[in-house]
């Protein structure tokens, strides 16, 4: 496995089938600027030398004392193999674990051994989004950039604060009012970053950064940059190294912008024609009811991928409703709290490629399943509870099987967003409230209380 020229290695094309430009990875692009669709980063495999199989990448396991090997990303690297080694940036992401979790799968009614929860949790600034920012600020580095900025819900300003720290890079990032959880804003602060809020939710903080890193030239790094999702992929490369480089029957993760559900359709595509799996599995992509663009594009107007030909026209006139009705979507799981999805097109893909399912959950399911993961689990963000509340359904109806084997991804940390735990928890909102017993200040009256 070597580190050989990326040029001659990697490019960009456009996801469009009427279009299929390609690009130089030296070029800054995160749209086509032919037809105005989104890109993909590819590769001349013939140019890479790859393992013989898949794990053949744990041998590097032994040789953690290298910075790249150490890094749960980049110990993959040459399936995303985009920039040098030398522009690769690394803050010691993707130390994460699958976590067996027998007390919640018999909680489900499923065989114990067969739920794990990818936990996210454990990146350097508590969430998956370490895992994209690691490989886009390696090209940012690559071609040179001073600046960059993002839109986000949280996790993704906290990551690239941290990250564009870590670069030298100035970082500039957009939230909206009153959107985004205070563990995660703290974060964005605490790393140096500028914090610009507009008023408005995500997407208007979408569009404005969009349109300010086209006027600044800044460096842009929300999911639209096809870099990120590179590095999202090996999520998925970290659940099958888990189970032994076996890819499980199910994976299910929130919605929200719809990056991972993206990666990972493009991820388990690559390993599959690469030869490195025999298989690919099921795909559940989740959302809240309160941001169910997906769900209702999906499963209500019929939007499919179609070979790449996807009915633009559909997605138009469900916009144009929103934006008549002043809509704006609402639910605890801010972090998926998005109503006009970017990476919907290659989210569809991935359905496609996955022959996956999207469904919505309500709030106070999502509240009770983050309760039920904390109780016997390791604790995560709202957004992450979404896995679970949906398994739930999908095992009631019989679409998962009992002994299927399932990976919910968990994708932020539990302190992400404090105050809506501390709150389910003492004014007893839902059925595995825990809140804290007031006593007096008496020796046995506190012994009554724990015997």
């Amino acid at each position: 496995m070597t580190d050989n020229n990326s040029k001659s290695q990697a490019y960009v094309q456009c996801i469009n089938p009427a279009c299929r430009a390609q690009f130089d990875c030296m070029e800054v692009l995160y749209k086509c600027p032919k037809c105005g669709e989104l890109l993909d980063t590819l590769y001349n495999w013939d140019k890479i030398e790859l393992p013989g199989k898949l794990s053949n990448f744990g041998k590097r396991w032994a040789t953690r004392d290298n910075r790249l090997d150490f890094s749960g990303v980049w110990r993959f690297r040459e399936l995303l193999n985009f920039c040098p080694d030398k522009n690769k940036v690394s803050v010691g992401e993707g130390q994460t674990i699958l976590e067996q979790n027998c007390a919640i799968a018999e909680h489900l009614g499923m065989k114990p051994d067969c739920l794990h929860l990818q936990y996210e949790g454990l990146n350097p600034s508590g969430s998956f989004k370490d895992n994209g920012m690691t490989a886009a600020l390696s090209h940012a580095m690559m071609v040179g950039a001073k600046s960059c900025a993002c839109a986000s819900t949280g996790n993704t300003s906290a990551s690239v604060a941290l990250y564009a720290h870590k670069c030298g890079i100035k970082c500039t990032v957009f939230i909206g009012t009153g959107r985004i959880a205070f563990g995660k804003l703290s974060q964005a602060m605490d790393y140096g970053a500028q914090t610009i809020q507009i008023h408005g939710d995500f997407d208007d903080c979408m569009k404005q950064v969009q349109d300010v890193c086209n006027e600044l030239g800044l460096y842009l790094l929300n999911s639209l940059n096809p870099y990120r999702l590179e590095g999202q992929k090996t999520i998925m490369f970290r659940i099958i190294e888990a189970l032994g480089w076996q890819v499980p029957d199910w994976i299910l993760v929130p919605g929200g912008n719809l990056g991972n559900s993206s990666s990972f359709g493009k991820a388990f595509y690559e390993l599959k024609e690469l030869g490195l799996i025999d298989r690919i599995p099921r795909l559940v992509i989740i959302n809240s009811t309160g941001a169910d663009t997906l769900n209702d594009l999906v499963n209500n107007k019929g939007l499919k991928w179609n070979d790449g030909n996807v009915d633009q026209k559909i997605i138009d006139d469900y916009y144009a409703d929103l934006t008549a009705k002043n809509f704006s979507p609402h639910t605890i799981a801010s972090a998926i709290e998005i109503s006009r999805p970017v990476n919907l097109k290659k989210c569809l893909r991935a359905i496609d490629v996955c022959n996956g399912l999207v469904m919505a959950v309500p709030d106070e399911e999502i509240k009770d399943a983050k309760a039920l993961i904390g109780k016997y689990g390791l604790g995560c963000e709202p957004a992450s509870a979404a896995t679970v509340a949906g398994l739930r359904h999908l095992l009631a109806d019989g679409t998962i099987d009992k002994d299927a084997r399932v990976a919910c991804v968990l994708t932020g940390h539990v302190l992400k967003d404090p105050n809506l735990t501390v709150n389910y928890h003492k004014d007893l909102e839902g059925q595995f409230s825990n809140p804290p017993v007031e006593v007096a200040n008496d020796l046995q009256e506190i012994i009554k209380l724990i015997k």
